[in-house]
């Protein structure tokens, strides 16, 4: 089973236990991260319905946060006597991913036991 997420501007194709890296992500060390989900294949169906898609979750667990290699960003105009060289290092994070699941059954009970716990209060 894989699906296709995206985060960061971009869009990946992941399965369980694949490591990756993305454009910074907020949290700490060993958080579990929910990404969204675009596309998902089971090896026998395909979902693309963004309807069906709000029940799948992929789950990722931060590994680390670090810097990218230093790209290099050089302008120059002929004949002016201008040149400038810049560099940049993109701040980045390496996730692993938990868990594709393809429907949330732990959200529809939660959701069950909510509404028995409601009337009760009443």
């Amino acid at each position: 089973m894989y699906a296709i997420v995206q985060t960061g501007g971009k869009q990946y194709k992941v399965a369980a236990d694949d490591v990756l890296t993305v454009e910074k992500l907020e949290g700490e060390v060993g958080a579990s991260v929910e990404l969204p989900v675009l596309f998902l294949n089971d090896g026998k169906k395909i979902v693309a319905d963004p309807a069906k898609l709000a029940k799948a979750k992929v789950t990722a667990e931060i590994v680390k946060h670090f810097k990218g290699e230093k790209q290099l960003v050089y302008k120059f105009k002929k004949r002016k006597r201008y040149h400038k060289l810049n560099g940049h290092r993109q701040n980045l994070t390496s996730i692993k991913i938990t868990k594709v699941q393809a429907s949330s059954r732990a959200s529809k009970k939660t959701v069950s036991d909510a509404e028995q716990a409601a009337p009760a209060a009443e």
